[in-house]
């Protein structure tokens, strides 16, 4: 038994604590394919309380371990490369669903909840969670806070922080600490929620959250409207300046497109939620805003769009043969489709590009042989030439360290290197893998 696993078992109890060597395969695989360079971690920890997490942070705290936070570990990859851990540390057994308020629409759980296992229990009020994370079965509340990680139905209901109501806690020195509450109400101060979503566990490790629900719709429709570039801006244009109220609007690459099978030009996929009498018209209207243009227009209906939009982030993030690299960028709407005409060009449309049309936030993921990292260099530029970013999120290391992984030409890292220090004064919180090696 490793020095730090004697000092932890008092905490935990010895069945809780692995060495690397003693570590489940399915967590070795998880670590190894993350951002930590050759050395692994020399143990992992698995607190079944709160209490036993703040114990063992307190104990890393005054030891000077650098530690690791993580859910279930499906987004190990994400970020950049980080220094040595000493400990990984993993809110899985923080899973039981403390309050649902059925009539206050509202759900606090703790963090190492899993989002399908939460969104079964919503289901038999008729609620769910909107939210779309990657690896949706394996993705935790925790963690797709850390991410910020959310999905095509940001288009009506916004992001991960829109939803957020509260949270709690734990700190790099063992302290619980506590931001918003249980009902839906403004409040006034600092936002703390805002701040911890996309904070990639370098802040705290949260323990419990509490979301606002939303009532499950009684009818789905898709409309997919695929053809030419410029004709699919502008019935973006047309669709986003209507009186229309789709749930997810989404351009899609020509290359991700021709993998859906939905044809072999660039793609506008619109989702309406609705009664069904809403669904059908507002499908209808657009389907004749695409044949005014010149698209091919599809209805997809009956549970076919569940299919289908089940399929298509599984594009971006189910790792194929080889392994790939997912990117995910931001950029004004209005240069969505020139970024994703950009990407077909680059790549031979092999590439696979979704960009959420009301928002312009997306994601990229390419195979290793067509992302050289000058090909990445220049989707970069092109985003940030329109108020935007590209980061990368999975990739190999040795790319990574090619790279600059984050990508910021903003002004605010003084702000958040102070943020950093006030929150985790010794730097041993995921070290280094944010923006500015923070």
């Amino acid at each position: 038994m490793s020095a730090i696993a004697q000092e932890l078992s008092p905490i935990v109890g010895d069945s809780r604590i692995y060495d690397w060597e003693k570590l489940h395969p399915d967590w070795q695989e998880r670590i190894a394919k993350g951002n930590l360079p050759e050395e692994f971690p020399p143990c992992s920890v698995y607190p079944h309380t709160v209490e036993e997490l703040t114990k063992v942070m307190h104990c890393a705290y005054h030891k000077g371990w650098r530690v690791l936070p993580c859910g279930s570990g499906s987004k190990l990859g994400w970020g950049g490369v980080g220094k040595p851990i000493d400990l990984v540390v993993s809110t899985q057994y923080l899973n039981q669903v403390i309050e649902h308020a059925v009539g206050d629409l509202t759900v606090t759980a703790q963090a190492g909840v899993k989002l399908a296992d939460l969104q079964q229990i919503l289901l038999k009020s008729g609620q769910f969670l909107p939210l779309q994370p990657a690896y949706p079965q394996d993705a935790t509340l925790g963690g797709i806070i850390a991410t910020a990680d959310s999905g095509s139905l940001r288009q009506r209901y916004g992001g991960v922080r829109d939803m957020l109501l509260g949270i709690s806690f734990v700190r790099s020195d063992g302290q619980i600490a506590k931001a918003g509450g249980r009902v839906v109400k403004n409040v006034a101060g600092y936002d703390l929620m805002k701040l911890f979503t996309g904070s990639y566990g370098t802040l705290g490790i949260l323990t419990e959250v509490t979301f606002r629900v939303y009532p499950i719709q009684e009818a789905s429709g898709t409309v997919v409207l695929t053809g030419e570039g410029d004709a699919i801006a502008s019935a973006t244009k047309t669709l986003l300046s209507s009186a229309l109220t789709p749930t997810a609007a989404d351009l899609l690459s020509t290359g991700l497109v021709t993998k859906l099978n939905l044809g072999q030009e660039m793609g506008l996929i619109v989702r309406f939620q609705s009664i069904t009498e809403s669904v059908n018209e507002q499908s209808s209207r657009l389907l004749e805003v695409g044949q005014q243009l010149g698209l091919k227009g599809t209805f997809y209906g009956n549970g076919d769009d569940i299919t289908l939009w089940q399929s298509l982030p599984e594009q971006i993030w189910t790792s194929p043969q080889t392994p790939g690299i997912t990117c995910k960028i931001g950029v004004l709407p209005t240069a969505a489709v020139k970024t994703l005409t950009q990407l077909d060009t680059l790549t031979s449309s092999a590439g696979l590009g979704l960009i959420h049309a009301g928002s312009g936030l997306g994601k990229l993921r390419f195979d290793l042989e067509a992302a050289m990292p000058e090909t990445i260099v220049k989707i970069r530029y092109q985003c940030q030439s329109h108020s935007g970013f590209l980061t990368v999120l999975e990739a190999p290391i040795d790319l990574k360290q090619q790279l600059d992984i984050w990508g910021y030409s903003g002004n605010a890292l003084r702000i958040m290197r102070q943020i950093k220090q006030q929150f985790d004064p010794e730097y041993i919180l995921n070290p280094h893998c944010f923006v500015g090696g923070i």
